[in-house]
Protein backbone atom coordinates (compact mmCIF):
# COMPACT_ATOMS: atom_id res chain seq x y z
CA UNK A 1 0.00 0.00 0.00
CA UNK A 2 2.87 2.64 0.84
CA UNK A 3 4.52 1.73 -2.59
CA UNK A 4 0.82 2.63 -4.41
CA UNK A 5 0.37 5.79 -2.45
CA UNK A 6 3.91 7.32 -3.42
CA UNK A 7 3.09 6.21 -7.25
CA UNK A 8 -0.50 7.99 -6.43
CA UNK A 9 1.18 10.43 -4.91
CA UNK A 10 3.52 11.04 -7.77
CA UNK A 11 1.09 11.00 -10.67
CA UNK A 12 -1.06 13.06 -8.98
CA UNK A 13 1.74 15.97 -8.42
CA UNK A 14 2.71 15.73 -12.11
CA UNK A 15 -0.80 15.89 -13.40
CA UNK A 16 -0.39 19.35 -11.29
CA UNK A 17 2.43 20.19 -12.41
CA UNK A 18 1.53 19.93 -16.08
CA UNK A 19 -1.95 21.69 -15.48
CA UNK A 20 0.12 24.48 -14.42
CA UNK A 21 3.02 24.47 -16.81
CA UNK A 22 -0.43 25.18 -19.43
CA UNK A 23 -2.08 26.85 -17.31
CA UNK A 24 -5.33 25.33 -17.63
CA UNK A 25 -7.36 21.91 -17.07
CA UNK A 26 -5.93 19.15 -19.44
CA UNK A 27 -8.65 19.02 -21.59
CA UNK A 28 -9.20 14.98 -22.13
CA UNK A 29 -9.19 13.64 -18.65
CA UNK A 30 -10.20 17.19 -16.64
CA UNK A 31 -12.84 18.52 -19.60
CA UNK A 32 -14.00 21.26 -17.68
CA UNK A 33 -15.02 23.16 -21.08
CA UNK A 34 -18.08 20.53 -20.89
CA UNK A 35 -19.79 22.67 -18.93
CA UNK A 36 -18.71 25.95 -21.08
CA UNK A 37 -16.42 27.49 -23.21
CA UNK A 38 -16.50 30.46 -21.35
CA UNK A 39 -16.26 29.90 -17.32
CA UNK A 40 -15.29 33.38 -15.71
CA UNK A 41 -12.02 32.64 -14.27
CA UNK A 42 -10.99 29.26 -15.44
CA UNK A 43 -7.19 29.49 -15.87
CA UNK A 44 -7.17 30.61 -11.91
CA UNK A 45 -8.95 27.64 -10.78
CA UNK A 46 -7.11 25.33 -13.09
CA UNK A 47 -3.91 26.94 -11.58
CA UNK A 48 -5.86 26.56 -7.79
CA UNK A 49 -6.31 22.61 -8.75
CA UNK A 50 -3.13 22.35 -10.45
CA UNK A 51 -1.34 24.01 -6.88
CA UNK A 52 -3.89 21.57 -4.71
CA UNK A 53 -2.78 17.92 -6.54
CA UNK A 54 1.16 19.14 -5.88
CA UNK A 55 0.42 19.76 -2.69
CA UNK A 56 -1.48 16.52 -1.82
CA UNK A 57 0.13 14.23 -3.81
CA UNK A 58 3.52 15.61 -2.03
CA UNK A 59 1.39 15.24 1.50
CA UNK A 60 1.45 11.79 0.66
CA UNK A 61 5.07 11.47 1.15
CA UNK A 62 4.84 13.00 4.82
CA UNK A 63 3.65 10.78 7.18
CA UNK A 64 1.75 13.09 8.98
CA UNK A 65 0.34 14.79 6.32
CA UNK A 66 -0.46 11.70 4.67
CA UNK A 67 -3.85 11.75 5.65
CA UNK A 68 -4.76 15.07 4.90
CA UNK A 69 -3.65 14.85 1.37
CA UNK A 70 -5.22 11.47 0.68
CA UNK A 71 -8.82 13.73 1.20
CA UNK A 72 -7.65 16.36 -0.82
CA UNK A 73 -7.31 13.88 -3.85
CA UNK A 74 -10.34 12.44 -3.09
CA UNK A 75 -12.47 15.69 -2.88
CA UNK A 76 -10.99 17.13 -6.10
CA UNK A 77 -11.20 13.42 -7.91
CA UNK A 78 -14.76 13.84 -6.60
CA UNK A 79 -15.11 17.15 -8.30
CA UNK A 80 -13.27 15.91 -11.25
CA UNK A 81 -16.00 13.43 -11.65
CA UNK A 82 -18.68 15.92 -12.40
CA UNK A 83 -16.52 18.13 -15.13
CA UNK A 84 -17.88 15.70 -18.39
CA UNK A 85 -21.54 15.53 -17.26
CA UNK A 86 -23.14 18.20 -18.98
CA UNK A 87 -21.79 15.93 -22.05
CA UNK A 88 -24.19 13.59 -21.19
CA UNK A 89 -27.09 16.14 -22.61
CA UNK A 90 -24.58 18.26 -25.02
CA UNK A 91 -22.94 15.18 -26.97
CA UNK A 92 -25.92 13.15 -28.20
CA UNK A 93 -27.58 16.53 -29.47
CA UNK A 94 -24.57 16.75 -31.42
CA UNK A 95 -23.49 13.20 -32.41
CA UNK A 96 -26.72 11.67 -32.11
CA UNK A 97 -28.38 9.06 -29.87
CA UNK A 98 -26.15 6.22 -30.08
CA UNK A 99 -24.54 3.71 -27.40
CA UNK A 100 -21.23 5.01 -28.19
CA UNK A 101 -22.03 8.24 -27.44
CA UNK A 102 -23.28 7.68 -24.14
CA UNK A 103 -20.10 5.27 -22.90
CA UNK A 104 -17.90 7.58 -24.11
CA UNK A 105 -19.21 10.45 -21.96
CA UNK A 106 -19.10 7.87 -19.29
CA UNK A 107 -15.81 6.65 -19.60
CA UNK A 108 -15.12 10.19 -19.00
CA UNK A 109 -16.22 9.99 -15.68
CA UNK A 110 -15.33 6.37 -14.86
CA UNK A 111 -11.91 8.13 -15.16
CA UNK A 112 -12.13 10.27 -12.60
CA UNK A 113 -14.15 8.03 -10.59
CA UNK A 114 -11.65 5.21 -10.25
CA UNK A 115 -9.06 7.92 -8.87
CA UNK A 116 -11.67 9.10 -6.70
CA UNK A 117 -12.37 5.42 -5.27
CA UNK A 118 -8.56 4.76 -4.76
CA UNK A 119 -8.37 8.22 -3.02
CA UNK A 120 -11.16 7.40 -0.38
CA UNK A 121 -9.14 3.89 0.23
CA UNK A 122 -6.06 5.30 0.99
CA UNK A 123 -7.39 8.22 3.08
CA UNK A 124 -9.57 5.14 5.09
CA UNK A 125 -6.43 3.33 5.52
CA UNK A 126 -4.55 6.03 6.77
CA UNK A 127 -7.47 7.28 9.13
CA UNK A 128 -7.95 3.75 10.66
CA UNK A 129 -4.67 1.33 9.75
CA UNK A 130 -5.55 -2.51 9.62
CA UNK A 131 -9.28 -1.98 9.47
CA UNK A 132 -11.19 -2.97 6.34
CA UNK A 133 -15.42 -2.88 6.26
CA UNK A 134 -16.55 -4.78 4.34
CA UNK A 135 -19.32 -2.20 3.25
CA UNK A 136 -16.66 -0.40 2.18
CA UNK A 137 -14.94 -3.35 0.08
CA UNK A 138 -17.91 -4.42 -1.44
CA UNK A 139 -18.76 -1.15 -2.59
CA UNK A 140 -15.17 -0.09 -4.04
CA UNK A 141 -15.30 -3.53 -5.99
CA UNK A 142 -18.65 -2.76 -7.19
CA UNK A 143 -18.18 0.98 -8.71
CA UNK A 144 -14.24 -0.05 -9.37
CA UNK A 145 -15.91 -2.87 -11.33
CA UNK A 146 -18.56 -1.00 -13.18
CA UNK A 147 -15.45 1.47 -14.44
CA UNK A 148 -13.92 -1.10 -15.83
CA UNK A 149 -16.85 -2.67 -17.70
CA UNK A 150 -17.48 0.79 -19.23
CA UNK A 151 -13.52 1.01 -20.42
CA UNK A 152 -14.19 -2.21 -22.11
CA UNK A 153 -17.24 -1.10 -23.57
CA UNK A 154 -15.40 1.91 -24.90
CA UNK A 155 -13.01 -0.18 -26.52
CA UNK A 156 -15.76 -2.53 -28.12
CA UNK A 157 -17.57 1.24 -29.77
CA UNK A 158 -14.44 2.90 -30.36
CA UNK A 159 -11.86 0.38 -32.48
CA UNK A 160 -10.48 2.95 -35.31
CA UNK A 161 -10.09 5.37 -32.80
CA UNK A 162 -8.07 3.66 -29.81
CA UNK A 163 -6.66 0.97 -32.47
CA UNK A 164 -5.04 4.23 -34.24
CA UNK A 165 -3.12 4.67 -31.00
CA UNK A 166 -1.27 1.52 -31.09
CA UNK A 167 2.39 1.67 -32.43
CA UNK A 168 2.72 -0.59 -36.16
CA UNK A 169 5.73 -2.12 -35.09
CA UNK A 170 3.69 -4.26 -32.51
CA UNK A 171 2.45 -7.17 -34.10
CA UNK A 172 -1.34 -8.43 -35.34
CA UNK A 173 -2.31 -4.90 -35.58
CA UNK A 174 -4.20 -2.25 -33.40
CA UNK A 175 -7.93 -3.75 -34.21
CA UNK A 176 -6.10 -6.94 -32.25
CA UNK A 177 -4.84 -5.16 -29.22
CA UNK A 178 -7.70 -2.98 -29.02
CA UNK A 179 -10.65 -5.95 -28.81
CA UNK A 180 -7.92 -7.74 -26.29
CA UNK A 181 -7.67 -5.32 -24.23
CA UNK A 182 -11.44 -4.85 -23.91
CA UNK A 183 -11.73 -8.14 -23.40
CA UNK A 184 -8.84 -7.43 -20.37
CA UNK A 185 -10.78 -4.58 -18.52
CA UNK A 186 -14.39 -6.69 -19.34
CA UNK A 187 -12.73 -9.66 -17.18
CA UNK A 188 -11.23 -7.12 -14.70
CA UNK A 189 -14.81 -5.31 -14.20
CA UNK A 190 -16.51 -8.88 -13.89
CA UNK A 191 -13.78 -10.18 -11.21
CA UNK A 192 -14.17 -7.06 -9.05
CA UNK A 193 -18.00 -7.31 -8.83
CA UNK A 194 -18.39 -10.98 -8.73
CA UNK A 195 -15.24 -11.00 -6.12
CA UNK A 196 -13.43 -13.96 -7.98
CA UNK A 197 -9.92 -13.86 -8.34
CA UNK A 198 -10.29 -9.77 -8.00
CA UNK A 199 -6.82 -9.17 -6.53
CA UNK A 200 -5.28 -10.84 -8.82
CA UNK A 201 -7.60 -9.08 -11.65
CA UNK A 202 -6.43 -5.55 -10.07
CA UNK A 203 -2.79 -6.70 -10.24
CA UNK A 204 -2.65 -7.45 -13.71
CA UNK A 205 -4.77 -4.23 -14.25
CA UNK A 206 -2.38 -2.35 -12.57
CA UNK A 207 0.41 -4.11 -15.00
CA UNK A 208 -1.83 -3.85 -18.26
CA UNK A 209 -2.37 0.04 -17.70
CA UNK A 210 1.10 0.74 -17.20
CA UNK A 211 2.45 -1.02 -20.69
CA UNK A 212 -0.25 1.72 -21.57
CA UNK A 213 1.94 4.47 -20.68
CA UNK A 214 5.26 2.77 -21.70
CA UNK A 215 4.60 1.88 -25.50
CA UNK A 216 1.66 3.69 -26.11
CA UNK A 217 1.79 6.68 -23.97
CA UNK A 218 4.88 7.63 -23.15
CA UNK A 219 5.94 7.58 -27.19
CA UNK A 220 3.53 9.94 -27.57
CA UNK A 221 4.53 12.81 -25.40
CA UNK A 222 8.03 12.73 -26.54
CA UNK A 223 6.33 12.93 -30.22
CA UNK A 224 4.58 16.31 -29.06
CA UNK A 225 6.47 18.20 -26.33
CA UNK A 226 4.60 21.16 -26.42
CA UNK A 227 0.89 19.33 -26.08
CA UNK A 228 -0.47 19.11 -22.62
CA UNK A 229 -2.83 16.36 -23.74
CA UNK A 230 -0.32 13.81 -24.15
CA UNK A 231 1.56 14.87 -21.08
CA UNK A 232 -1.51 14.97 -19.67
CA UNK A 233 -2.94 11.65 -20.13
CA UNK A 234 0.82 9.63 -19.05
CA UNK A 235 0.06 11.42 -15.93
CA UNK A 236 -3.71 10.34 -15.57
CA UNK A 237 -2.59 6.86 -16.37
CA UNK A 238 0.08 6.42 -14.26
CA UNK A 239 -2.30 7.55 -11.44
CA UNK A 240 -4.65 5.03 -12.46
CA UNK A 241 -1.87 2.31 -12.10
CA UNK A 242 -1.67 3.24 -8.75
CA UNK A 243 -5.47 3.10 -7.87
CA UNK A 244 -5.61 -0.38 -9.52
CA UNK A 245 -2.50 -0.98 -6.91
CA UNK A 246 -4.19 0.54 -4.45
CA UNK A 247 -7.33 -1.46 -4.70
CA UNK A 248 -5.34 -4.90 -4.95
CA UNK A 249 -3.98 -4.05 -1.40
CA UNK A 250 -7.24 -3.29 -0.30
CA UNK A 251 -8.80 -6.15 -1.25
CA UNK A 252 -5.60 -8.46 -0.47
CA UNK A 253 -6.06 -7.03 3.46
CA UNK A 254 -9.98 -6.94 3.52
CA UNK A 255 -9.99 -10.79 2.44
CA UNK A 256 -6.65 -11.80 5.19
CA UNK A 257 -8.53 -9.66 7.61
CA UNK A 258 -12.35 -12.01 6.86
CA UNK A 259 -12.80 -14.76 9.25
CA UNK A 260 -11.46 -18.38 8.25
Amino acid sequence: MKLASWLFGIASALAGLFDLIWGEFEPAHQPIQAWSDHIPGVSILARIAAIWLICAGVALFIRPAARIGAAALAILYGIFCFFPLPRLVSAPHYLGHHPAVYIGVLVSVAQQLILFIAALLLWLHLTNPGSFPRSVTLLARILFGLCCIDFAFGHFTGIPATAAMIPHWIPFGGTFWTILTGIAFLLAGLAFITGILNVLAARLLSLMLLLFTIIVLAPRAFASPHNHVPWGSNAYNLTAVAAAWILSAWLSYSREQAPA
